[in-house]
């Protein structure tokens, strides 16, 4: 009984992935590229604008 389920279950899903694929949809289309990240350190010689603050230390530029 479990066979039958599964095959009917299989026929639908191949019957859908046929329909689908008639208006052009691809169910393993790749992934978007993430938007890149970049860091920018402020190296002005004036006092920083940072909304939030850590300790001081003495690596900054």
């Amino acid at each position: 009984m479990q066979t039958l389920v599964e095959l009917i279950t299989g026929l639908v899903a191949m019957l859908a992935a046929a329909a689908l694929s008639l208006f052009g949809v691809d169910m393993n289309a790749p992934e978007k590229p993430r938007p890149e990240i970049h860091r920018v350190r402020d190296c002005g010689d004036g006092p920083s604008r940072a909304v939030f603050t850590t300790a001081e230390r003495g690596d900054n530029c």
